[in-house]
């Protein structure tokens, strides 16, 4: 898939996650969630806020898009 427009790119940008991406408040939230009490007990642990694409790599509307 070439990347022509700036927008494509958010639109690509936007399927390479099941869940999506995440937007600026989502990810304040998860930010303030990790200085919380709720993660007091969480050590040492690679926490992804990525949408789902650390576990998939490609959500099913790139792929089948890719495909054409």
């Amino acid at each position: 898939m070439v990347v022509l427009r700036f927008s494509d790119f958010y639109e690509f940008a936007d399927l390479q996650s099941p869940l999506g991406n995440a937007s600026a408040d989502d990810c304040a939230n998860y930010t303030v969630s990790l200085f919380s009490d709720l993660t007091r007990m969480v050590t040492m642990q690679n926490l992804y806020h990525d949408g789902g694409y650390s576990s998939t790599g490609i959500s099913t509307e790139l792929l089948e898009k890719i495909q054409g």
